[in-house]
């Protein structure tokens, strides 16, 4: 038997009596209220709002990538999740401002009160770069006892436990290298662009060598040394065991296959099957892009308004918030992709079976 419905209530639906209860200066707690705590309380829950739906759309893409056959229309599926990532990311950095709509003196009435909670502690925030594939091990501006030691017993054990899963970027890395194309039966891609690489490194010497004359004896030097440069960077990329020690040593995070194949989506973006991989490397290398933009503002407003004082949370305050925006980049594989590129009108000829897998074939 059916009961009639009242219908749904927007204050209800919205939980807005909860919701709207939950900002509760410290500074009215202890004798008059300061103004802007209100402020700073909304603005940073906005934030954790905002992780929580980035890590809604991060679990989804995740669950794609962990199938070990994707179809296509997932693939898309996944960019158009990222991009929304990316669309929530410009109004974190949109709420920065606001923010600084509260000077270092409004700051000062209620800052004391906070010790020792830092937004440090934000363990959705944390959440995100493990799951982006930012390990806490790996975290290169701060030590890893010193970053877990500063959550509580309940946080820290969620964060080991989201470890334990796959990564974004070590999934993205097996889907690169389970990609055919580039070496087929009767064509390895690769032994190509790599004749066509050193005929252009040999080019960039002859032109080098006959301006040696013309030039001062330290840019001749430097001139030399750059192309030396040049050539062992690209060694690394064909040579398994170059590759394999840049990773050892941390300088490199996908493995040679999957570095080779990104770099193929790259060089080929406009053959209509790689089309949206490449826009899902694009995606992932703007995300990386703007978490590290908006550490960067943050750390510039910290400096603004603590300057050089520590921060609540223990930390050398917008030092440390610097260091972590330089260091604690993920998709650095991806942005270094472009040391490889060469030009259109040098790219080698694929055989007309790539190219038909390639395209969508409409036969009559």
């Amino acid at each position: 038997m059916s009961t009639k419905s009242e219908g749904t209530y927007y204050g209800d639906y919205l939980e807005l009596k909860s919701l709207l209860s939950t900002q509760k200066p410290k500074s009215a707690e202890v004798g008059d209220e300061a103004h802007d705590e209100t402020l700073f309380i909304i603005v940073h829950q906005v934030y954790e709002l905002w992780f929580k739906q980035i890590i809604h759309e991060f679990s989804s893409v995740l669950d794609i990538f962990r199938q070990n056959q994707i179809p296509e229309n997932s693939i898309a599926t996944a960019v158009t999740r990222l991009e929304r990532i990316i669309k929530i990311q410009n109004l974190l950095l949109d709420q920065l401002p606001v923010m600084e709509t509260m000077s270092p003196m409004d700051f000062l009435e209620f800052r004391d009160l906070l010790v020792p909670a830092s937004g440090f502690q934000s363990v959705q925030f944390r959440e995100i770069e493990v799951r982006m594939g930012l390990r806490t091990h790996n975290r290169k501006a701060v030590d890893r006892n010193y970053f877990l030691g500063r959550l509580s017993e309940e946080d820290k054990n969620h964060i080991l436990a989201v470890e334990e899963d796959k990564s974004l970027l070590e999934l993205i890395g097996e889907w690169l290298e389970r990609m055919p194309f580039t070496q087929q039966k009767n064509f390895n891609f690769w032994d190509e662009y790599e004749k066509i690489v050193t005929r252009m490194l040999e080019r960039d010497l002859e032109t080098i060598e006959k301006n040696l004359a013309t030039l001062p004896p330290k840019a001749k030097e430097a001139n030399l040394a750059n192309i030396e440069a040049t050539k062992k960077t690209f060694a690394t990329l064909f040579k398994a065991e170059d590759h394999k020690k840049l990773v050892e040593d941390g300088k490199r995070k996908l493995s040679q296959k999957a570095t080779l194949n990104a770099l193929f989506i790259l060089l080929y973006r406009e053959e209509p099957l790689l089309h949206i991989p490449y826009r899902l490397l694009t995606c992932l290398m703007d995300i990386d892009e703007n978490f590290t933009t908006w550490r960067y503002r943050h750390a510039l407003m910290a400096h603004r308004m603590l300057g050089t004082k520590i921060g609540t949370g223990g930390s050398s305050g917008h030092h440390y918030l610097k260091m972590a925006a330089e260091n604690n980049r993920v998709y650095e594989d991806l942005f270094n992709l472009s040391t490889f590129l060469i030009s259109r009108k040098e790219l080698p000829q694929l055989p007309e079976e790539i190219k038909k897998s390639l395209n969508f074939n409409f036969e009559s």
